[in-house]
């Protein structure tokens, strides 16, 4: 059930885009502008003509103009390809590796999405259209893991206190060992516990990320291989389940992903 709701909510947003695209057009401008103009100049040509005969006519365009834009393969992937290119935006990840990162996984949603609408067998074809919503979750996840990633580079107070935090703990187990009163030698041992709490949140999350790296890496290559073997995938072999293969591959890709993206929320609630 979730699935089928995610996948009619991106036809949803698809068809909104490629109308509004539509209907921002030069062809939409031109056929508004030009009936505006036939309405005020020539509002009637013939003695049986009536003014708002233009008006239906530029209705009667408008919508042959939604239409085609609509129906149109060329025009459709590039408009949903703008709609997930400001969906998931490269722009906001500051850091050049992620972002970049996030590009060739944009690229690559591209590239399957048009290797699919192009397959000539329409059982191959909606087999495979079904699949587009997991690689669309798969995406989702590669942007939560950059944003992830270049937030963690970014921080400075986290990249402050992974130097800072060590030098602190030797400082005040110095001070703890010639340190007479108990009570202050006690607030120390409570002060050094805490940041070596912090200390081990750090590593951790330090870890987390190192993981969360390589897993982007894994899954960027991995959607590589998915693109190649769409490429190599005939439609006779629908029924053999390498099709099926491919779709399972992609499920598994996407839960690694949210594994790992859940793990890294979890991390950054202890440092927080």
């Amino acid at each position: 059930m979730p699935a089928r709701s995610s996948k009619q909510d991106i036809k949803q947003r698809a068809t909104w885009a490629i109308v509004s695209y539509s209907i921002f057009r030069l062809e939409s401008a031109l056929t508004i502008a030009i009936t505006v103009l036939l309405i005020f100049l020539y509002p009637a040509p013939f003695p049986w003509w009536k003014w708002w005969y233009w008006l239906v006519l530029g209705a009667v365009g408008e919508v042959l103009i939604i239409y085609t834009s609509i129906v149109d393969e060329t025009t459709a992937q590039r408009v949903v390809a703008d709609m997930f290119q400001q969906r998931f935006d490269p722009n906001g990840i500051r850091q050049t590796k992620y972002r970049d990162s996030l590009q060739r996984a944009l690229e690559y949603r591209r590239r399957i999405e048009t290797t699919i609408r192009g397959q000539h067998s329409e059982v191959l074809k909606g087999y495979l259209e079904s699949a587009m919503t997991q690689v669309t979750d798969w995406i989702a996840n590669i942007y939560r893991l950059a944003k992830r990633l270049d937030e963690y580079e970014g921080d400075s107070v986290i990249q402050r206190d992974t130097l800072a935090l060590p030098k602190q703990i030797q400082h005040a187990e110095a001070k703890l060992r010639l340190e007479d009163s108990e009570q202050v030698r006690q607030e120390l041992r409570q002060m050094i516990a805490s940041k070596r709490v912090q200390v081990q949140n750090l590593t951790d999350l330090e870890n987390a990320m190192q993981k969360a790296e390589l897993q982007m890496e894994n899954s960027l290559t991995a959607l590589g291989t998915l693109y190649s073997q769409l490429l190599l995938l005939d439609a006779k072999e629908v029924d053999s389940g390498r099709a099926r293969n491919i779709s399972q591959s992609i499920q598994d890709q996407v839960s690694a992903l949210q594994n790992v993206v859940s793990a890294l929320d979890e991390v950054y609630k202890r440092t927080a």
